[in-house]
């Protein structure tokens, strides 16, 4: 087989190199005018999009896949008409995002010296990232508003909210929902409006579920707002405008993490060659050492949690790296996140027992 792969993919050697070439780009360059024409397989990221022009370049391609939990990139319904077998990796940035969203949730709080369980927190989509956001904040005792209207249809148990009614009482809302034509501007002008004067709004999905326009029109008039943005319109070229307005900017990297690409390539692998050929297990491919191991001397406390959180992962450093790097290196910054870990290589010392249970249920290694 030949393999086209995006660049910023993990374990792409031990993998697949036995079972052929491997061909890796930039994401964004992945095209019909430079992919070779007897690629057989295309392994991806978001950034690449597939379409009847790339698959015209392509004959002889047999799979696509895409390391992200999102297909909004892949016009899925020509690559079914085409017979080309398609996976995307469900789940394999859910830690990373949850974690993410954490690390964001407990700085705002520290910021403004707040305190977070004393806030309602809406949750918008329960897939795999709004579950894992959902899991780590019930831990810390917040109190929750769940809004997933296809999951309520289904009968899944929730309790369960309207979108209206999750914006009226909450203090906090972050965003978990794929992008698709029931979800483009989900958040449109008229829907912001509605947000209560003091909102913390977070954006860890896909930038067109924000229109990015209305938000810029509508913050001066909402100085309390604290927007957390990691995805944006017009990506790798998000408004400037609105970058200035945020109090935390990432450049599209709430699911990075060593650990979740990993993962999304396992998943690749999987879907390609099914029970055909084993999957190396996460330990195996995983070649960075643990983080070295912290002692905690004192009962957790949002203050020291938040510094826990932000030992392993700095977003606030992020976000000023990322503000300096603009107009023009966005990608940049999304390469220099590829090291970042998770919070199960971070083992840690306890001897309270309440406090290792909350750790391990945020995911550290105790």
């Amino acid at each position: 087989m030949k393999f086209v792969a995006d660049e910023n993919m993990a374990a792409l050697e031990p993998l697949f190199a036995e079972h052929g070439e491997i061909v890796t780009m930039a994401g964004r360059e992945i095209s019909a005018d430079t992919v070779p024409a007897d690629t057989t397989a295309l392994l991806l990221r978001s950034v690449t999009k597939v379409d009847a022009t790339l698959l015209d370049a392509l004959p002889q391609l047999q799979f696509v896949g895409t390391a992200t939990i999102g297909t909004d990139h892949l016009d899925i319904a020509e690559l079914e008409r085409r017979g080309i077998g398609w996976s995307n990796a469900a789940g394999c940035n859910a830690q990373g995002v949850g974690e993410y969203v954490l690390s964001a949730l407990l700085l705002l709080a520290e910021r403004s010296g707040d305190t977070l369980t004393d806030k309602t927190i809406g949750i918008v989509g329960l897939g795999n990232t709004g579950s894992a956001v959902a899991k780590r904040l019930a831990a810390l005792g917040c109190n929750l508003l769940l809004c997933d209207p296809p999951k309520q249809a289904a009968g899944e148990l929730g309790p369960w909210v309207g979108l209206d009614t999750l914006i009226a009482q909450s203090d906090v809302i972050t965003l978990h929902v794929p992008l698709q034509r029931d979800t483009h501007h989900l958040f449109d002008a008229k829907r912001l409006a509605t947000l209560n004067h003091d909102c913390w709004l977070i954006n860890a999905s896909r930038g067109e579920v924000i229109d990015n326009r209305a938000l810029i029109e509508l913050k001066p008039q909402r100085p309390e707002w604290r927007l957390v943005m990691d995805v944006w319109e017009h990506e790798p070229n998000p408004l400037a405008e609105l970058v200035s307005l945020c109090e935390l900017a990432t450049p599209h990297i709430a699911g990075y993490s060593v650990e979740g690409k990993i993962r999304g390539t396992q998943m690749l692998h999987q879907a390609l060659f099914a029970d055909a050929i084993a999957t190396p297990s996460l330990e195996k491919l995983l070649t960075e050492a643990p983080l070295p191991l912290q002692s905690l001397t004192a009962s957790i406390s949002q203050s020291n949690l938040q510094q826990l959180c932000a030992s392993v992962y700095d977003l606030a450093l992020e976000d000023r790296r990322f503000r300096a790097a603009l107009p023009d290196g966005f990608d940049a910054r999304r390469k220099a996140n590829l090291t970042r870990r998770e919070f199960c290589a971070q083992p840690l010392a306890t001897d309270v027992a309440c406090d290792a249970q909350l750790l391990r249920q945020l995911g550290f290694l105790i």
